[in-house]
């Protein structure tokens, strides 16, 4: 009778016990009261009592009120869990009942080593770090007389199949991309490299978001000094939103300012294993299929993941191929405005009548018509990629014959600018890394060739090398040609020796030798 009357009069005072006041957000968070509806209710109100937080009172043991919660958000964590790996075991388990004993408190931390079937349970005080899980797809557990809660891993998202990648597509090689789930990117790069050393270390950025980002690295093979300014540029950005790889991307990239990326991106796992396996290190955030990795090189954007699953004298010749269409597609137009109005004498003879009788009659000069017809093609190049897929094609071919030969046919455009437009369009598609860049470009050293001709060229083309020569990339220059500028590293640049000769046991004994000796020193 006396246990009865102490149980009845605690219950009345764990009621009246308010939550204590919480903190501003950071590290330190407030402490929460030791009534259980009081504390669920002074979550249900920070989240603006919205139809998807679910509150799941119930009774542990017999004649006793609802004296245990759960308090989820719908949606993002695992029914099933829940179900079988927390309620039953809580609600019909008679062991429970050693732990809810005395109305003193439950002993949180003896239910979850003992009794929760879910291998990911912490217990915890700091209110934040339990809106922090909360919000992240994570259950709470409250107990009456507690002033504590056990947070529970359910989360489960909803998340897509792994497809094939959409932008670096390849003839040979796995046909695997990422995904927005940063754990199922996490899993893919566990997969490929089987190896203790990599490490992945994770951090939240977004004040509004909480995007949950993940650095990569394998310990030995990347420099220290590069994890350490990873860090310390994440650690100052000052974005409320994170959404993206690029919101990111724009913060720490070196250069902010320059048409040229220092940060480069890829989607594909293997690729990102490889530059891993280089010393690189690289950037995954939660909600895009796309991966940072740096530091970058120039010579990088002309490299392709299907370069290392073929033989080096085809690598080497398609390396070659991309690197003359960054060329062509920079410096086609230009040139023909250049020749045509300034260096005609440049021009063989009988290919000068036939350009002049194709000019014949057209209303505009030469640096018009190129402007005209390159953005006509952009236009046209941006309607087919924001159109469905099943249209998006046939616009942009047909759009581009039906307006090309009609512009010709009503004498608006010459025929050789057609030709050279096309030319440029086509070889802009062999660099999708930099069509972005070379889409600039073009304009610029167009309007200076059509002012200046071949000295505007050069003037124009000096300038955007002595750019890429004051670049840098997280501390390596971006001409580079290995972002160690070991013998390794050059032997896989411009151009690619074979594998063998790239990966040989000397080199790897000779790699693990010097860091041995490092170590000792």
């Amino acid at each position: 009778m006396l246990k009865r009357l102490k149980w009845i009069l605690a219950q009345h005072l764990c009621k009246d016990d308010a939550p204590a006041p919480q903190g501003n957000g950071g590290g330190d968070g407030g402490m929460l009261g030791k009534s259980m509806r009081r504390n669920v209710e002074h979550f249900r109100q920070k989240l603006g009592n919205s139809s998807d937080v679910v509150v799941r009172e119930f009774v542990i043991g017999e004649g006793r009120e609802e004296n245990a919660a759960l308090l989820f958000i719908e949606g993002i964590t695992n029914s099933e869990i829940l179900d079988n790996a927390i309620l039953k075991p809580l609600m019909f388990d008679n062991r429970m009942l050693e732990y809810m004993g005395e109305p003193d408190g439950a002993n949180l931390e003896a239910i979850g080593k003992m009794l929760l079937a879910e291998c990911n349970v912490t217990l915890i005080a700091d209110e934040n770090k339990m809106m922090t899980e909360l919000l992240s797809g994570g259950a709470l557990f409250f107990a009456e007389g507690s002033a504590k809660a056990l947070i529970i891993s359910t989360k489960q998202w909803a998340r897509r199949g792994i497809e094939e990648p959409s932008t670096e597509t390849v003839v040979r090689g796995p046909r695997q991309s990422f995904t927005e789930t940063i754990r199922t990117n996490t899993a893919m790069l566990r997969r490929i490299i089987k190896n203790p050393n990599l490490r992945f270390e994770a951090m939240k950025l977004g004040e509004k978001t909480g995007t949950d980002v993940c650095i990569v690295y394998v310990e030995g093979t990347v420099k220290p000094d590069l994890v350490a300014e990873i860090k310390r540029r994440l650690g100052q950005m000052n974005s409320e939103v994170v959404l993206e790889s690029g919101y990111i991307e724009a913060f720490i990239e070196d250069t902010p300012h320059s048409l040229f990326s220092t940060i480069n991106s890829s989607e594909r796992p293997d690729a990102v294993a490889r530059l891993l396996l280089e010393g690189r290190a690289a950037i995954l955030v939660d909600g895009t299929p796309f991966a940072l990795t740096v530091p970058m090189l120039f010579v990088d954007s002309f490299k392709s993941a299907e370069d290392y699953y073929v033989k080096a004298y085809f690598a080497d010749a398609m390396r070659v191929i991309r690197m003359v269409s960054y060329i062509i597609t920079i410096l086609a137009p230009p040139l023909y405005v250049a020749l045509t109005v300034f260096h005609q004498e440049l021009i063989p003879t009988k290919l000068l009548f036939t350009m002049i009788a194709g000019h014949e009659g057209i209303p505009f000069p030469s640096l018009m018509e190129a402007f005209l017809m390159m953005f006509l093609f952009d236009i046209l190049k941006e309607a087919g990629v924001r159109l469905p897929k099943a249209i998006g094609s046939a616009v942009s071919i047909v759009g581009a014959l039906v307006l090309g030969e009609a512009a010709v046919t009503a004498g608006l455009i010459g025929p050789f600018m057609v030709i050279v437009v096309a030319i440029t369009a086509i070889t802009s598609f062999a660099i999708p890394s930099q069509m972005n860049t070379t889409l600039v470009l073009r304009y610029f050293i167009l309007f200076c060739a059509g002012f200046l001709g071949i000295f505007g060229i050069l003037m124009g083309s000096l300038i955007v090398i002595f750019h890429l020569v004051s670049l840098e990339s997280f501390g390596v220059a971006y001409l580079s040609a290995s972002p160690t500028n070991s013998r390794e590293g050059i032997k896989d640049s411009a151009l690619r020796l074979p594998l063998r000769t790239i990966i040989s046991n000397g080199d790897s004994a000779q790699g693990q030798s010097s860091q041995s000796g490092q170590q000792k020193r």
